[in-house]
C-alpha cells in the first residue's frame, strides 16, 4: 500500500511535542554538498515507491522481530507497520535493518516525536536542515515512513563518505566524530538486542572498547 509523504498540523506537531521528553541524541552536523552529492541524496528522498508488505521475506522477518519492538508500540499491528517500514527503507539504503532498529534505540528509544537538544527530531533523530538542502518543505520529519526514508539516506551518504567504516560513519551520524561512545553504544545495542539471534537485554552505556570486537556482520 502507498504511503504518501503528509504533513500534520502544526497544532498536532506542538501537542505532540509537548508531551515528549527531550532525546538524548546528538546532531548531524551541517555541510556543503557538492551538486552531484545532493542530487543523489534528493532522488533517495524523494522516491514514491510503495511498501510491498505482503513480501514473504519481509512477512518471516517482521514476524521475528516483532517481540522485541511490541512493547515500545500502542499495539502490534502498529509494531509490524513500523518494522515493515524499518525493513524497506534500510535494505533500499544498502543498510542491515538490524543496524538500523540499533540506531533508533540509541538515539530515540523509538519515539517518534523525540527532540534532541540541538533540534533533531524523530526515530532517527533527523536534523531539519537536511529537509532544505535535499527534500521538499512537505517533508515532515515527524512521519514514520519520512523520517526513517532520511535517516538511512543519510547514514548511507555518513558509510560511503568514510569508505565502510562504521565507527566513522555513526560517528558523523550523532555528531560526534572521533569519540567512541556513540558508535560502541549502537554496536553493542546491535549487537546485543537487535542482531537476529540476538537474546540479551542490556541496559545502560557499554563501557569504552575496542570496536572491532563488538561489529556484527553487515548483511
Amino acid at each position: 500500500m502507498r504511503s504518501p509523504l503528509r504533513a500534520i498540523s502544526a497544532a498536532a506537531a506542538v501537542a505532540a511535542l509537548a508531551g515528549s521528553p527531550a532525546a538524548l541524541a546528538g546532531a548531524q552536523q551541517y555541510e556543503v554538498l557538492s551538486a552531484s552529492v545532493r542530487a543523489t541524496l534528493a532522488n533517495a528522498v524523494n522516491d514514491r515507491a510503495s511498501v510491498d508488505v505482503k513480501d514473504l521475506d519481509t512477512r518471516a522477518w517482521v514476524r521475528a522481530m516483532t517481540r522485541r519492538v511490541g512493547p515500545r508500540f500502542a499495539d502490534e499491528e502498529s509494531a509490524r507497520q513500523f518494522l515493515a517500514l524499518v525493513r524497506y527503507e534500510a535494505m533500499r539504503a544498502g543498510l542491515d535493518p538490524h543496524l538500523v532498529l540499533a540506531v533508533i534505540d540509541v538515539e530515540s528509544k523509538f519515539r517518534k516525536y523525540a527532540v534532541s537538544r540541538s533540534g533533531a527530531r524523530g526515530f532517527m533523530q533527523v536534523m531539519p536542515f537536511w529537509v532544505k538542502q535535499i527534500g521538499e518543505p512537505a517533508h515532515n520529519l515527524f512521519h514514520e515512513r519520512t523520517n526513517l526514508r532520511y535517516g538511512c539516506t543519510i547514514l548511507r551518504h555518513y558509510l560511503d563518505r568514510e569508505r565502510g567504516n562504521l565507527a566513522n560513519a555513526l560517528g558523523r551520524y550523532n555528531g560526534t566524530l572521533g569519540q567512541a561512545d556513540y558508535p560502541n553504544r549502537v554496536l553493542r545495542a546491535w549487537k546485543d538486542r537487535w542482531a537476529l539471534g540476538a537474546e540479551k537485554v542490556v541496559s545502560g552505556i557499554m563501557p569504552s572498547r575496542d570496536l572491532r570486537s563488538t561489529r556484527p556482520g553487515l548483511s
